[in-house]
């Protein structure tokens, strides 16, 4: 997943591993308190969650709140999603 966070960022350098590796796992957390499971092998949708995320809280970006609210929608639709939360009562 870093990697794919690095290339969405347009970052080259290892200097910033240690912070990313960081929001990558609060983006886990994150999703995880909206009722997101998170799968062992990542998707492209809950992968985009995560880039967003991390687009939204690495640096000062210029277009935060909109970041913001792409991934609030995403974690929301996510949360609402039966392939990715346990319902309770589902059968």
């Amino acid at each position: 997943m870093l990697s794919k966070v690095k290339l969405a960022l347009r970052i080259t350098t290892n200097a910033y591993d240690d912070e990313l590796n960081g929001l990558i796992e609060a983006a886990k957390l994150d999703l995880g308190i909206a009722g997101v499971i998170i799968p062992a092998e990542l998707d492209a949708i809950v992968s985009l969650a995560i880039i967003t995320y991390c687009k939204c809280h690495f640096g000062e970006p210029d277009e935060y709140d909109r970041l913001k609210a792409s991934y609030d929608e995403q974690k929301a639709q996510l949360s609402m999603c039966t392939g990715y939360t346990e319902w309770i009562g589902a059968q």
